[in-house]
Formats: structure tokens, sequence, C-alpha cells
């Protein structure tokens, strides 16, 4: 599978930035300008993408009102699977507009299709990747034909058994796409952190052997942070403009401050993780010096023996390595010593 993945140019592998997209989702509240609002609040704030969502109400479901089209409980508690979607979906004529708004401002836009004809238009109005959202996993014929595009294949696996997931890469690679990125995702909104177990990213990556990540639906950014330092290479997160205007994914998305923070705390951590090495910087070389060594403490004439009265084990670090503290002791000086002069191997007989 492949371990580097360009989207709009911009690379995604094991060594790279982590990819932060920014999921608008229905926080646009069917306004277009509220839509384009999202995506200039984003511009100067290092995310790379906004992503969409392609669907209307009669794409993802069918108006009906028995049971198993009622939601019960959580955020949407009352609602019919229909007349949720009618409120949340992106209108598709808005789409290349937005498309075109993030890309002149530096950033990449694509979104999740939920049918056949979501990948068409994609197509037609020349997305970049695709996103297949996790309810959406088990539509393997849409993933063959996303797969086809040869874009690349985000896929998030919130409700997914380890066969779902394999089923997924294998329809993928046998349309010739392995430009394929797994996202660890929980579907509960809001999720609690107790059910996030993003240890599983490294062991996704692992067992699938692709780049992996999260798709993240808990309050703040310390779920995404932790995901980050376990080698989550693309984190996805809502954002809205303010949690208090609502919309149905408002309850759970980040507020634009609190989105803007994450991804500064992001590219710091990541400054932080560096590469594991044993290597000192040149800065942390220099600080050796102030380092412990070994300094006499008390004047001693020449052919005076060293004692633990005379000779300790003390900062700076100018002085002999104190490995040789033991060994030196009962040692003649060979000339007479100064109190706070470093030791060194010509200065005892």
């Amino acid at each position: 599978m492949n371990k580097e993945i360009n989207i709009d140019g911009k690379l995604i592998n094991e060594n790279s930035p982590t990819y932060i997209i920014a999921e608008m989702s229905a926080n646009h509240l069917m306004s277009f300008d509220r839509a384009k609002e999202i995506i200039y609040r984003l511009k100067d704030s290092g995310t790379d993408a906004v992503k969409l969502q392609t669907y209307t109400a009669d794409t993802i479901t069918i108006d009906c009102d028995r049971p198993e089209f009622q939601i019960h409980g959580g955020l949407w508690d009352g609602e019919t699977r229909y007349s949720l979607y009618q409120k949340a979906y992106t209108p598709w004529e808005w789409q290349k507009d937005l498309m075109e708004y993030a890309n002149s401002l530096g950033m990449s836009c694509f979104s999740s299709p939920f049918d056949l004809t979501a990948v068409d238009f994609m197509e037609e109005i020349g997305m970049p990747a695709y996103k297949v959202a996790s309810y959406e996993i088990f539509d393997i014929p849409m993933i063959r034909k996303i797969a086809k595009t040869k874009k690349p294949v985000i896929i998030s696996t919130g409700i997914a058994y380890m066969e779902d997931i394999e089923r997924a890469i294998r329809a993928c690679k046998e349309e010739g796409n392995d430009d394929i990125i797994l996202l660890k995702c929980t579907s509960a909104y809001p999720c609690p952190y107790e059910d996030m177990n993003i240890r599983t990213i490294p062991l996704m990556s692992k067992t699938f052997d692709c780049i992996t990540g999260l798709s993240d639906h808990t309050f703040g950014s310390e779920v995404a942070l932790g995901a980050v330092a376990l080698g989550a290479k693309v984190v996805e997160k809502h954002v809205t403009l303010k949690r208090a205007d609502g919309g149905p994914d408002g309850g759970f998305s980040m507020e634009m401050k609190e989105f803007i923070d994450m991804v500064r705390q992001i590219r710091n951590l990541e400054k932080a993780l560096g590469k594991g090495t044993f290597e000192l910087k040149e800065k942390q070389v220099g600080e050796r010096e102030s380092g412990r060594s070994l300094y006499v403490v008390a004047d001693v004439k020449q052919g005076e023996i060293l004692t633990t009265e005379n000779v300790r084990s003390i900062r700076p670090g100018y002085g002999m390595h104190p490995m040789y503290y033991e060994e030196i002791l009962g040692k003649a000086a060979r000339r007479d010593l100064e109190k706070g002069e470093p030791l060194s191997w010509d200065m005892i007989g």
C-alpha cells in the first residue's frame, strides 16, 4: 500500500506534518456566506483542507416515518433521518465555489460522497480526494467507484469491524488504488473519551500497512494531540463559528478559536516530537559544561593526598569526569592545588 499520498501537491507520509482537515458538515446552517466565513477564518491557521459532505436527503435515505427511520436519543432525538438530512446537507450548487474559494486561500477542499451520483458530481468539479464516512464503509460499490478515480481515499472506521476495513481496502486495491488513509473513529456525537481507544492508530497502521489518522468527535484537543503523538498523520475535526449558533452538528463541533488553537498545538507538538535519537542539539552539547565534574575544593600542597575533603564532584563541568572519583582518591598531588581548580590527570602523581 502507498505510504506517501499526495493531495493537491501536499505530501502525507511518516515524516510529513500532520494533515489537518476542518469538517464543515452542516455548520454552514444553510447560509452560503456563513460557509465562506468558516473557510475564511481558517486561512492562516495552518489547516490543510476543508471538508464538505455531498448528499441530499433523497440520495442518503427516503422520506419515511417507520421506526427504523426515526432517531431516538442523542442530539437528534425526535427527528426522522430524512428531516435531519434536509437541514444538514450542503447544497451541491455551492460546492464548486467553496472549493475554489478554499483553494484561493491556500487550502484544499474535498468532500464525503454518500452515493454514486455524488461521486460523479465530485469528479465533475475536480475535487482532489474522497472521504468515505464511517457509515458508508459498507457501500462497496461506491468505494469501488471512488477507487477508480485513482484519487486518494480517506476511510473512517467508526462502525467497522476488522473485516469491514479489510473489505473496503480490498475493493480499493482491486481497482488499482493503493492511495488509502484509514482514520480511527468512534461514531458517537459527542464521543466519550473512554470510547476512543486511540492506541488503535499505530496498530491499524501496522495491521493494514497504511497511513493512519483520527476522525474525532470528542470535546477539546486532547485526543487529537494524543493521536498525533501516537503517529496519526491526519486529523479531522468538526468546526463551527460558535456552538451557540446551533445546527445539527454544532453541539460536538469545535468553535473557531478552539480549532485554530488545536492546529497551533499540533504544530508545536510536531516540533517537540522531533525524531527518535540520542544525539544532542548544539545547545545541549554546550550545556554539558554546566554538568558535574571533579574540582579541588580545598587548597592542597604538593605531595598531599587527595581525599573526600579536598576533591568533590560539583558543577560546572570543566574538570575530570566524576567516574574517576574513586580512582583518584588516595593519590598525591604533583603540585600545589588551589581551591576552585578543575582537576586533571596532570595534577595527580
